[in-house]
């Protein structure tokens, strides 16, 4: 059977989702710092034993959206922070799609931000395959939305329950995707454990 060349995958990151298992695998795991170069690698190697007759599977497109406070209302820590969650981003090609947040109406329009940018992605033909980092049930309609014009769908999340730290994926937003994989099932999978180790970075914590 020829190949159809490369599988282009795009990553959608609800931003809070993933900055909460960040400080959970640092802070209560001591595993150090979820990497993103090396979680796209992850989630390469992921779909290529689910989606078949691809010669490359790459990330072709990232995006990270996040509510962002401004300055007189974030702390010098926070502030520092996202310096460095910036960075991060810039040096693994993941573009910022920030949105101003207050104190006293927190996170507002990310999740529609994110949709936005997934649906004009998607339906462009730009991308085969979309990654929704995500376990908010709010995503449906998006990933049905995707589904149906031909762009498949996994929802790449962190299920855990540790102490005071609970993350898990909507059950409905589950069975409606095309694949969904719990990342922190990877840690003891034979074909991923080498992977799922590679995701933490032990120096440069952000503090």
């Amino acid at each position: 059977m020829q190949s159809k060349g490369i599988c282009r995958i795009g990553v959608f990151y609800d931003g809070s989702f993933y900055a909460y298992s960040q400080n959970y695998f640092y802070h209560e795991r001591k595993m150090g710092w979820l990497d993103f170069r090396a979680f796209h690698t992850l989630l390469q190697e992921y779909l290529r034993t689910r989606e078949q007759g691809f010669s490359t599977y790459k990330v072709v497109y990232a995006a990270w959206f996040q509510g962002l406070f401004s300055s007189p209302e974030a702390e010098e820590r926070q502030l520092r922070r996202d310096r460095n969650l910036h960075h991060d981003l810039m040096h693994s090609g993941i573009e910022m799609k920030f949105l101003p947040m207050s104190t006293s109406k927190g996170e507002k329009g990310t999740d529609v931000a994110l949709a936005v940018d997934a649906l004009q992605v998607g339906l462009k033909g730009q991308i085969d395959i979309a990654v929704l980092v995500t376990g908010d049930g709010d995503f449906v309609p998006l990933v049905r939305e995707l589904m149906k014009n031909g762009v498949r769908v996994l929802i790449a999340y962190f299920g855990y329950e540790d102490r005071d730290c609970k993350s898990f994926a909507n059950e409905r937003l589950l069975n409606c995707a095309n694949y969904e994989v719990n990342i922190n099932d990877l840690e003891n999978n034979k074909d991923f454990k080498a992977f799922f180790k590679s995701l933490f970075r032990i120096s440069g914590e952000k503090k």
